[in-house]
């Protein structure tokens, strides 16, 4: 009696081609199109796919996505400071929206239509009586941390933001370094305010940016690196907050304690309940700040 003449393993995804290659996982026979590398022989696509299912997403220490290290958020934010910019001198008609107001001797913009729109106390020709806030305007409490006056205002925070940001974000994620530049621009804006004059028109970048200063020490030093070279400029901003007229001192000061109470809870809350700590560190901070924006809000109609 003959035997039949052994018969050659054909893929299980192209049954015409012949391979006596087998996935190192299923054992089943591919192709060459079909083989993927793996850490050990060729893998199938199916095997291929459930693994990456099983296999957990990379983390930052703080918990957030390695998404985080090509700062697409710091991007964002910047690329819409700069749209809203050049929207508020294209409401203006003005080239004293650019340069030439009365800020900084000169070298800041004068107010415009949409700053006047969405600053945390905003001023309505004629007469600048103020209105916003107290009136029910709560949006202001978030458009005034993307809105500058003049070019230089914007190009000094737009370059810390870069600075900061991208670090901050590599080593939070997106989602956590987001939460942390708008939570600490509204800090800002809530101490702006609290103790700011009504006639004082208030905007900027600089509250969140002053709360990314905070953090960048307190995340910088939870790693275990050095910081020595940031301290003495955050002391320089300090001082040319203090000295200089026109800066909002409640707004900066604030963004720097709610940066650093928002930093702390995203550096200090425990791994094995990380996400839930933060989530309501973030929500008591919320909760505060609103608290104060209507002790504020009553303050003012009473």
């Amino acid at each position: 009696m003959s035997e039949s003449p052994p018969t050659t393993p054909v893929c299980y995804r192209h049954p015409g081609r012949e391979t006596y290659v087998r996935c190192t996982r299923c054992d089943r026979p591919i192709c060459p199109d079909c083989m993927r590398e793996a850490s050990v022989g060729h893998q199938c696509p199916e095997c291929v796919n459930e693994g990456r299912r099983t296999v957990r997403p990379a983390r930052t220490a703080f918990g957030g996505g390695t998404a985080g290290r090509h700062g697409y958020v710091t991007k964002a934010i910047i690329a819409l400071n700069v749209l809203l910019f050049l929207l508020s001198i294209a409401s203006a008609r003005s080239g004293s929206a650019v340069v030439g107001g009365s800020g900084l001797g000169g070298l800041m913009g004068d107010g415009t239509p949409l700053t006047a729109w969405g600053s945390v106390y905003g001023l309505t020709p004629p007469g600048y009586l103020p209105d916003g806030i107290a009136d029910g305007d709560y949006y202001r409490l978030f458009t005034a941390m993307f809105l500058h006056y003049g070019v230089i205002h914007l190009l000094l925070n737009m370059w810390a933001l870069w600075v900061l940001g991208r670090s901050l974000e590599a080593n939070l994620g997106p989602l956590r370094f987001g939460a942390l530049y708008l939570i600490a621009g509204l800090g800002g804006n809530v101490a702006a305010y609290l103790f700011s004059a009504q006639n004082s028109a208030t905007a900027g970048a600089s509250t969140a940016v002053f709360g990314l200063f905070a953090a960048l020490i307190i995340i910088e030093r939870k790693l275990g690196r050095d910081i020595s070279q940031v301290i003495p400029i955050l002391v320089i901003n300090l001082v040319f907050t203090l000295t200089v007229r026109g800066i909002s001192i409640p707004g900066h000061l604030g963004g720097l304690v709610v940066g650093a109470a928002m930093s702390l809870v995203l550096a200090y809350a425990p791994r094995g309940r990380r996400t839930l700590v933060q989530a309501a560190g973030a929500a008591i901070i919320l909760l505060i700040l609103l608290g104060l924006v209507l002790f504020r809000t009553a303050q003012l109609l009473g």
